[in-house]
């Protein structure tokens, strides 16, 4: 005998259940047989390879991202294929990365997921929101949505903290900056490499929680897909709602302590919001009201995760501590 089960629908009268009587539903019976979207996935990453690397050709310039200009265009491209190819690859290998993470793990544990969706962001400096995986989450058991909602982060840094790191290392900072364009707010991980590798021009300020301005005409491809890297990486690993941090919040701690946690985090960042006249987090901040900010209950939330994920899981809250560029971008006319 093995761990096959017989269908109840094509089972005799009274196997695994008493005769006259409804057959008994097993597991595997209550997973979805519905196929995965392959078109709407696969239409959406190209449509985010062109984004990002027209974003990448364009130097991350909003003045030259929203021309119509078509012979513009071709000159653009033209001139700077290279650094939008190295842009795209970069950043699509660190979003792969992070979703391929999630879904490998939802595979493991059999947990109905979607392939990726990119989310493409045309005319803007960055050509992407990054990607998303739907998945049937209360299926899920304590331990398991820990797995599945580390592995992401975990995934996306191993590649983006070595492209960040190349890209810093080839920054050339001599000169003032100029006026005019994006400066890009450095995260506490960024200025750390940046005090390490001292690229050409750079005046070390002291401390490490400190925020650096660097203008995207200054920046490469590494570092410009490094930064969106780990914005990215940040951003998923705030303690709140069904982010990848609301999953590894709600089961290391449950609740209620879990949601009392992102209940403060909301209202810590909306007051930093408002005075410190980060506008640029206000979208984000609504998609999160809209979504709650409470975790929903796992299938199993007394499954232990053991010494070794919750020594993992408090080390991950560091992690938007150190990548989370708090101040974003900001345009400068």
């Amino acid at each position: 005998m093995g761990d096959e089960m017989t269908d109840p629908a094509t089972a005799p009268a009274g196997y695994g259940a008493v005769a006259g009587e409804a057959p008994l539903l097993h597991e595997k019976h209550l997973v979805s047989r519905r196929p995965r979207r392959i078109r709407l996935p696969v239409a959406l990453f190209f449509i985010t390879c062109a984004s990002t690397f027209w974003a990448g050709a364009a130097s991350w310039d909003p003045h030259v991202l929203l021309t119509t200009d078509l012979m513009s265009v071709r000159r653009t491209i033209v001139r700077d294929w290279d650094q939008g190819l190295i842009y795209m690859i970069c950043v699509l290998a660190i979003l792969a990365a992070h979703e391929m993470g999630h879904f490998l793990a939802t595979v493991r544990y059999r947990i109905p997921a979607s392939l990726p969706f990119f989310i493409p962001l045309p005319i803007t400096p960055i050509g992407t929101m990054g990607a998303v995986i739907g998945m049937d989450g209360m299926r899920a058991n304590r331990r398991q949505l820990f797995d599945i909602g580390i592995a992401g982060p975990l995934a996306g840094l191993i590649i983006a903290i070595p492209v960040f790191w190349v890209g810093i290392s080839r920054l050339d900072l001599q000169g003032e900056q100029p006026g005019a364009g994006i400066k890009l707010s450095t995260p506490i991980l960024a200025n750390a490499f940046l005090d390490f590798l001292q690229p050409e021009g750079y005046q070390p300020s002291p401390g490490l929680i400190r925020s650096e301005e660097i203008a995207s005409s200054q920046v490469n491809a590494f570092f410009m897909a490094g930064w969106v890297g780990f914005l990215i990486t940040g951003l998923n690993m705030l303690p709140v709602s069904q982010l990848d941090g609301g999953h590894v919040i709600y089961t290391l701690f449950g609740k209620p302590t879990a949601h009392w946690i992102a209940r403060g985090f909301l209202f810590v960042a909306i007051t930093f919001v408002v005075l410190a006249n980060a506008g640029i987090w206000c979208l984000m901040l609504l998609i999160v009201i809209l979504l709650g900010a409470d975790h929903p209950p796992t299938s199993n939330d007394s499954m232990p995760l053991g010494p070794l994920r919750w020594t993992l899981g408090l080390l991950s809250l560091s992690i938007p501590i150190l990548c989370f560029p708090a101040y974003g971008m900001r345009f400068v006319p």
